[in-house]
């Protein structure tokens, strides 16, 4: 039978256990956007982990490799901005004009699609393309100042954003090796072995994905940049900007880039709507049965339920960006999972030993 001061000493361990957890969980949640930078910030570096290896390029029998950590992760970044630098400076002067010319024809094309709805009794009365504009819901204010100062204002934050991420990113790869020594310290000793393969595994899944991604958004860009032109769709630049953002985003990204494609062709004639949905179409194909298959499915070892799974729950909830990373985390609770099961295997074995 448990003392009277025994019972009083576990209720006020177990209240403060749950008030803990509340309290834990509270400040998680309040720090939810700083955490998510870290996230985001971890899973880069663990996608780069494998091309810093490379570059470092240990020499046999020699602790220190030919090149410093920090020297081959800043090389690598290097690479990558001069890489995106230099894509912009060939795309972004047409891509520019062409978004300008776009937005100067948006509210003639806004009042032509409004009269085909007028016509077809899908619009009960005509509003003009200043108030479809105000009452969208951006969450700015109706006037322009207000839109100018949250637009600036959501700049800043993503340029913020990126260069917190970067740095994030750089210190997580130069730091890496010490801080899964310390966090290993916490493991059963007979277990460290397995977890650490497990790691690697994930490492290497969230690098494959990583990869997989410039790879299906270079890919989709190129196609869908040549075949618009080829067809004569316009703002081609800016639909396979669309288009190569879109594949980002598994399932319902490629959906998106070419119903705008064919939105943007149909303001054209239905003959050219018609030919831009049939190529998109079987880019679609394409992309799901052979580009996804053999770069995606196949080197991240994530099973479309998983995927499907993955980007509901985390679009909603994270919106877009939690679609754009269900794949990746996918990837590493698949990896905790099983290792979680080969443990407990492992378990069953020895008690039937």
């Amino acid at each position: 039978m448990i003392s009277d001061r025994e019972f009083t000493r576990r209720l006020l361990q177990t209240v403060a256990t749950i008030a803990a957890a509340v309290v834990l969980i509270a400040a998680v949640w309040e720090a939810r956007a700083a955490l998510m930078l870290v996230y985001v910030s971890a899973l880069i570096a663990m996608g780069l982990s494998p091309i810093v290896q490379f570059v470092e390029r240990t020499r046999p029998g020699k602790d220190d490799g030919v090149v410093p950590r920090w020297l081959a992760i800043l090389s690598v970044y290097l690479v990558i901005v001069g890489v995106i630098v230099l894509l912009g400076l060939l795309v972004l002067p047409p891509l520019v004009a062409q978004a300008a010319s776009l937005w100067a024809r948006a509210p003639a094309e806004f009042d032509k699609a409004q009269r085909w709805l007028l016509q077809h009794r899908l619009m009960t009365r005509r509003i003009t393309f200043e108030q479809a504009v105000e009452n969208a819901p951006s969450g700015a204010s109706a006037n322009a100042v207000g839109t100018v100062l949250v637009a600036i204002s959501s700049l800043v934050g993503g340029v913020f954003a990126v260069i917190t991420i970067l740095i994030l990113s750089f210190y997580f790869l130069i730091e890496a090796q010490p801080m899964f020594d310390y966090l290993i310290r916490f493991v059963p000793a007979e277990r460290r072995g397995a977890v650490s393969v497990a790691a690697r595994q994930a490492v290497v899944k969230v690098s494959a994905w990583l990869q997989a991604q410039f790879v299906l958004a270079g890919t989709m860009g190129m196609f869908v940049t040549v075949g618009l032109w080829w067809m004569g769709v316009p703002y081609f630049y800016v639909l396979a900007l669309v288009a190569a953002i879109g594949e980002t985003i598994p399932v319902v990204g490629p959906i998106i880039g070419g119903i705008a494609a064919t939105a943007v062709a149909l303001s054209v004639s239905p003959k050219l709507a018609l030919m831009c949905g049939v190529y998109f179409l079987i880019l679609h194909q394409l992309e799901a049965n052979v580009l996804v298959p053999k770069i995606m499915e196949r080197r991240v070892g994530v099973s479309p339920v998983a995927v499907l799974v993955a980007l509901l729950v985390g679009a909603e909830l994270y919106g877009l960006v939690g679609a754009i990373l269900a794949i990746p985390t996918a990837a590493i609770l698949s990896v905790i999972v099983e290792e979680i099961a080969a443990g407990q295997d492992a378990v069953r074995m020895q008690r039937v030993r």
